[in-house]
C-alpha cells in the first residue's frame, strides 16, 4: 500500500506560503480549469462514451455543461462569498463589531464516484479552489479513461502541491484514508460512506458525504398524467438510473395507476425511440458485477415493460416493474440502475408512514396539483431535497445546496453551499478601548445586579 505523507506534505507546505487564500489567485485557478473544460471537451465526450457509454449529448448536458455553469457562478460571486461579514453584536457587548471570516482548512480530500466521473469530481474540487483550499482528487478505478485524462488535465495544468490527481482501486482510497487531511469529501454508497466516516474519526476530520438511498416518487391522483410519466421517464433512465437522485420507486394512486402505466410506456418509447440495446445509444451498467446484481431483480414481480438486457454490451433497457411490494428484494437496496418499481396506495397517510419506516432518502419528488397534499408530504417526510411536478431538476441550480439528510449524507453543496462546505467561519469579535463596561468585571459593586439588567 502505497503511502502519500510526502504528497500530503507538499501540499501542507505550499498551503502554509498563503497563496491559496489570495481571492485573485483562486480566480486565476478557477478560470484555468474552465478554460481546460472547454479545450479539451471533445476529449471528456469520448472518455465518457468510452467508459459508460453517454451520447455527446448527455455528457454535455450532465457532467461539461452543469461544470462550466457551477464555475461561471462561483467565479461570479466569489469575492463577495470571501469577505469577511459583519454581524451584529448584542447589547451587552456595546462598543464591539462582530465579523465572520470564512477561511480554508488546508489540504482537502475529494474522493469521487463512477456514476457522473468528470461532474462529481470536478463540482467538488471548484468548492475547494474557491474557498482556498488545496486539494487531492481520487477519481473512480471503474471510469478508467475518465480518470485518466483527469489525471492528465490536472497534473499538466496545476502543480502537484496545489492540485493532485490520484489514480488507484480500493486500497488507494485506503491508502489516502490513513493518511491525516483537514477535509474530507466523498460521493458514494452509503456502507463506503461509513467506512469514510469511521477512517475521518481517527483524526476528528470534518466530512461531507454525499451518499443516496430509495428515492420516493409519489404520484397523486390529481397529477398532470402525461407531464408526469415524460418527466419521471426522463428523470429515472438518465444515465440508465446510475444517478443518486434518480427516482428509485414510484408510489401511484390506485385511481390513476393504470392510466400512469400507459403514459409511462409511451414517454419511455418516445424518449427511446425503437431498441435502445440494438441502437447501442444507451448509457451502459458501469461493470459485469453491478449488471448481475441489477437483473436479479428482473424476476421480482411482473414486467410490463423492458425487461431485455445484453452481457456482452452490459446493457438492460428501461424496465418497469408492478406487483412489488416491500419484502421483494428490488426494495431492500438503491437499485442505482435502469429499473422501476410501481407500488401503489390508496390512503396518502398510509404511504407517508412506509415511506417513513425506511431510512431517510437523499431525494424525493412529488406529483399533485394540489397545494395540501404537497405540503403534507413536505411536512411528514425527511429528505434531502427533491422537486414538486419534477425530476432531478433541483440539481441544476446554484441556489439550491445539494445533500443528504440521516443515512443519505452529511453537507450540502452547489454554488455558495460549496463554497461553504470547504469554509471554517472564524468568529472574530473587535472590541473597542475607548471605555471598558465595568460590571464585567467581579469586583465591581452590585455586578450581579447590573449584569441582569443587560442579560435577562
Amino acid at each position: 500500500m502505497e503511502n502519500y505523507t510526502d504528497l500530503i506534505q507538499k501540499q501542507r507546505s505550499f498551503f502554509s506560503e498563503g497563496k491559496t487564500k489570495d481571492v485573485s489567485f483562486r480566480m486565476e485557478a478557477l478560470g484555468r480549469l474552465r478554460t481546460i473544460i472547454k479545450e479539451q471537451e471533445q476529449d471528456l465526450m469520448d472518455t465518457l462514451k468510452a467508459d459508460l457509454n453517454k451520447s455527446e449529448f448527455d455528457a454535455y448536458l450532465t457532467e461539461i455543461g452543469i461544470v462550466l455553469e457551477e464555475i461561471r457562478f462561483t467565479m461570479k460571486n466569489l469575492k463577495k462569498w470571501a469577505k469577511p461579514r459583519k454581524v451584529k453584536s448584542t447589547f451587552a457587548q456595546v462598543g464591539s463589531k462582530s465579523y465572520i471570516y470564512p477561511e480554508p482548512y488546508g489540504v482537502a480530500l475529494i474522493i469521487a464516484p463512477w456514476n457522473y466521473p468528470f461532474q462529481l469530481a470536478i463540482a467538488p474540487l471548484i468548492g475547494a479552489i474557491a474557498a482556498g483550499n488545496c486539494a487531492i482528487l481520487k477519481p473512480s478505478e471503474l471510469t478508467p479513461r475518465t480518470s485518466a485524462l483527469l489525471s492528465k488535465l490536472i497534473s499538466e495544468h496545476f502543480p502537484q502541491e496545489y492540485i493532485a490527481v490520484v489514480e488507484g482501486g480500493v486500497e488507494t482510497s485506503t491508502a489516502l484514508l490513513n493518511e491525516k487531511v483537514d477535509y474530507i469529501f466523498f460521493t458514494g454508497s452509503v456502507p463506503v460512506g461509513k467506512i469514510i466516516m469511521e477512517a475521518a474519526s481517527k483524526n476528528l476530520t470534518p466530512v461531507t458525504l454525499e451518499l443516496g438511498g430509495k428515492s420516493p416518487c409519489i404520484v397523486h391522483e390529481d397529477a398532470n398524467i402525461k407531464l408526469a410519466a415524460k418527466r419521471i421517464a426522463w428523470g429515472k433512465y438518465m444515465n440508465a438510473g446510475q444517478t443518486c437522485v434518480a427516482p428509485d420507486y414510484l408510489y401511484v394512486h390506485s385511481s390513476i395507476k393504470e392510466q400512469f402505466l400507459k403514459e409511462l410506456k409511451h414517454s419511455i418509447q418516445e424518449l427511446y425511440s425503437g431498441d435502445p440495446i440494438a441502437a447501442g445509444n444507451f448509457t451502459k451498467i458501469v461493470s459485469e458485477k453491478h449488471f448481475n446484481r441489477l437483473t436479479k431483480f428482473l424476476s421480482n414481480g411482473t414486467t410490463v415493460h423492458g425487461g431485455r438486457h445484453d452481457l456482452s454490451t452490459l446493457t438492460i433497457e428501461p424496465t418497469v416493474l408492478i406487483n412489488i411490494t416491500w419484502e421483494d428484494e428490488v426494495m431492500e437496496d438503491e437499485i442505482f440502475g435502469p429499473i422501476v418499481p410501481v407500488m401503489e396506495y390508496e390512503n396518502l397517510s398510509r404511504m407517508i408512514s412506509e415511506v417513513n419506516a425506511r431510512p431517510k432518502p437523499l431525494a424525493l419528488y412529488i406529483f399533485s396539483e394540489s397545494d395540501v397534499i404537497q405540503n403534507e408530504i413536505l411536512n411528514h417526510i425527511s429528505f434531502g431535497g427533491g422537486c414538486i411536478n419534477d425530476t432531478v431538476y433541483h440539481l441544476s441550480s446554484p441556489y439550491l445546496p445539494f445533500g443528504g439528510v440521516g443515512e443519505s449524507g452529511i453537507g450540502a453543496y452547489h454554488g455558495k453551499g460549496s463554497f461553504d462546505v470547504f469554509s471554517h467561519e472564524k468568529s472574530i469579535l473587535k472590541q473597542t478601548t475607548k471605555f471598558d463596561l465595568p460590571f464585567r468585571y467581579p469586583t465591581t459593586k452590585n455586578a450581579l445586579k447590573k449584569v441582569k439588567l443587560f442579560i435577562k
